[in-house]
């Protein structure tokens, strides 16, 4: 399917856009450990190095939405952003966090490429234009509550705000209680707008409270979304990743098996290469 080319995000480590390779964000859901985040990051270089796509890693250090008061939430922003900046520094590969609190936003930008706004908060123009000011690339998820063009206006707070470099993401629209679904008319709807923007493929999967206290989530159609979303001609996919899901602390039921990853991701740049050839 043809779309209309926006101009790339340009960083010094990795560009997004319709001409470019995939993006690929990816990490786990939450971080736990230096050891575990390495170990990640790592194997996510490794099975992605001879690929044609550009890798940023994600992790979150705080998952402030929680269905339970009880759920792991993370090591918290000064360790977390330590974990990272360590990924960053050590491994040489970009990396991606998501900011609750307008006060979170300059601390991240010091050490990450993307600040994510999580998209329960796409709307909070206070955390929206915190993030502006910081001159770093803003990635906004698509609320599960609204329709891909109403995202024209988080699209000119961020502008508003100073911010030049805007990708959107999609990660599915409440359909009923507990369940997602995902309408890939969104994402060349919000490519209109004139940004590049990501599939986020395991939370596309979720289904909210699906385990009582607990979201659940359905993987194995991770990897459809995925190739569906690449095919209507994404510009970047977005997945999170676990050496055992089952283990994971946080979104465990819609995450992929880190051994998967060059098997998944190989199959999407196939995708993404005869897109690129038919337009």
């Amino acid at each position: 399917m043809a779309t209309t080319p926006n101009n790339p995000i340009q960083d010094s480590q990795f560009t997004c856009g319709q001409d470019q390779p995939l993006l690929l964000i990816a990490g786990p859901c939450v971080l736990e450990d230096e050891a575990s985040t390495m170990a990640i990051a790592d194997s996510l270089i490794q099975q992605t190095r001879t690929l044609s796509i550009q890798l940023v890693f994600k992790a979150s250090f705080d998952k402030a939405n929680r269905t339970s008061v009880h759920a792991y939430r993370g090591p918290g922003l000064e360790q977390g952003l330590a974990m990272l900046k360590r990924v960053r520094d050590e491994l040489g590969v970009p990396v991606t966090t998501d900011i609750h609190e307008p006060a979170q936003a300059a601390p991240v930008a010091d050490v990450c490429s993307i600040l994510q706004i999580p998209a329960f908060l796409a709307r909070q123009t206070d955390l929206l234009l915190s993030a502006a000011v910081t001159g770093r690339i803003v990635n906004v998820k698509k609320g599960q509550f609204m329709a891909p063009w109403d995202m024209r206006h988080v699209v000119g707070k961020l502008l508003e705000g100073g911010c030049a470099d805007v990708m959107l993401c999609e990660r599915g629209t409440f359909f009923g209680y507990g369940q997602l679904v995902n309408d890939m008319k969104s994402l060349p709807q919000m490519q209109a707008l004139g940004t590049p923007v990501i599939f986020d493929a395991t939370h596309s999967v979720q289904q909210p409270g699906g385990q009582g206290d607990s979201t659940g989530g359905n993987r194995e159609m991770v990897e459809p979304l995925a190739r569906a979303a690449v095919a209507m001609g994404v510009d970047g996919v977005f997945m999170e990743t676990h050496p055992n899901p089952e283990q994971s602390p946080s979104d465990g039921p819609n995450m992929l098996p880190l051994s998967e990853i060059n098997r998944v991701v190989n199959g999407l740049v196939a995708i993404r290469q005869t897109v690129q050839q038919l337009n």
